[in-house]
């Protein structure tokens, strides 16, 4: 291995819930990552981490982004506190990997990128399904040109999402709940990497009929792209229909999984005994699992349900072990070797651009374009129950935030883009400038 390859990530994590737990096999087996640091309000998983990694534990994200020990913060504080902790790690000149959303604006959105590109470090935001080796086998079999230029994509995952354990927060829209930021950056990350990046227009649907979870639980949404492909997105997080029955029951973390296997939801008096339930389990909890690497002879690649790519001569699916290719009657399949640590593509990315100089591939700007279109997926499905004045009022707001948007471009890494709503038609436009 190159003195390049051995070097480590020094890594200060921001937040250690539910997020960190899952990116926690990834830390602690790959050895190109070390854990110095971390900041969490709950003393019992300060005490676990400092006990797991003897690392430094802070109360605040500010103590944490002043250790000159932490070379990146690992931002996985809850949605709403995205920017604040963001800003406040790239302005201590810490690398940046953020969970997705990258925030809940666009103006704050692109604040961060403004505040990393001052500084001088690099930003990645996941991990996200499109990070998947399957997808990227996917998109490098389209790009060998034996199959023609995909013109249509699909993307359909029905789960359980909103009826897992919930803290109140995650069932308020307006501070980062729900589908639209939780789930959809999955999917049109997905279709935009195969898709060639660059989205004109949106036109969409959500759903939120159980007013008990009052926030967005599915959605339906038509994106078109610059060179005339599209892609149709479902998603519902309602439980029901399990979309991992068309994965041979591999579970979106790559893990076998019982079908239907019919465990009774827990029942809550109030928030607060929800949000205790959950706690509880997270890391540091009284309830909490040992995480360890995933046993090699049950590791699958991870997904985000069901996704087909058509090109002009082909069908194409990538799944829990690779791609299947439908042709002219024919069915093959292309392997992609199981991963050794989970979502380690995320290190392989953030570690190629601090040192190797390898521009990102999941940066700001690229997150920024996801989050355009998640937040036209919103405003079309608003959109459809308003009036044509209406229409034409919020799209004069989505134009003047936008209007102060970067440009963004799929290849170079910069935005060339902007949100227009089409009064007309019932969807948003997101046009080149």
């Amino acid at each position: 291995m190159s003195d390049t390859g051995r070097r480590k990530l020094r890594v200060g994590v921001a937040g250690l819930g539910r997020a960190f737990s899952v990116m926690l096999p990834t830390f602690i087996g790959d050895a190109r990552v070390v854990l110095v640091a971390a900041a969490d309000p709950r003393g019992q998983a300060r005490a676990r981490f400092a006990a797991d990694f003897a690392g430094n534990t802070y109360e605040t994200v500010a103590e944490l982004c002043a250790d000159p020990a932490v070379e990146l913060v690992y931002v996985a504080t809850p949605h709403e506190y995205h920017a604040e902790h963001a800003l406040l790690a790239a302005g201590a000149g810490k690398h940046l990997l953020i969970e997705k959303p990258i925030a809940l604006s666009l103006d704050d959105a692109a604040a961060i990128i403004d505040a990393a590109r001052s500084a001088r470090v690099h930003l990645v935001v996941g991990h996200s399904h499109s990070f998947d080796a399957p997808v990227h086998r996917l998109r490098d079999l389209i790009a060998g040109g034996e199959f023609g230029a995909v013109r249509m994509i699909n993307a359909i995952n029905y789960t359980d999402y909103l009826y897992r354990p919930r803290r109140p927060e995650e069932l308020d829209t307006a501070r980062g709940g729900g589908a639209l930021f939780n789930q959809a950056a999955h999917q049109v990350d997905i279709v935009r990497l195969i898709g060639g990046g660059r989205a004109a227009s949106v036109r969409a649907a959500t759903g939120a009929w159980d007013h008990a979870r009052p926030t967005e639980g599915a959605y339906a949404a038509l994106l078109t792209f610059a060179d005339g492909a599209f892609a149709s997105l479902t998603y519902s997080g309602y439980g029901g229909f399990d979309s991992d029955e068309l994965q041979g029951w591999v579970g979106e973390m790559g893990q076998r999984k019982e079908p239907y296997a019919g465990a009774a939801r827990p029942a809550f008096a109030t928030a607060e005994q929800e949000a205790a339930f959950k706690n509880a389990r997270n890391y540091g909890g009284r309830e909490s699992p040992r995480s360890k690497v995933p046993d090699p002879a049950s590791r699958f690649h991870q997904h985000f349900g069901l996704v087909i790519a058509s090109c002009e001569s082909a069908d194409l699916r990538p799944g829990p072990k690779g791609v299947t290719i439908y042709a002219d009657d024919t069915r093959r399949f292309e392997p992609v070797p199981g991963p050794e640590i989970p979502r380690s593509e995320v290190i392989d990315e953030f570690h190629a651009a601090i040192f190797s100089g390898k521009p990102p591939l999941h940066s700001g700007e690229w997150n920024l374009a996801t989050m355009e279109v998640c937040f036209a997926i919103r405003e079309s499905a608003r959109e459809c129950s308003c009036s044509v004045a209406a229409i034409t009022a919020v799209g004069n707001g989505i134009r003047a935030v936008c209007s102060r948007m970067p440009r963004f471009n799929s290849r170079s890494g910069r935005s060339t883009r902007r949100i227009r709503v089409n009064a007309a038609w019932w969807f948003i436009q997101i046009t080149p400038t």
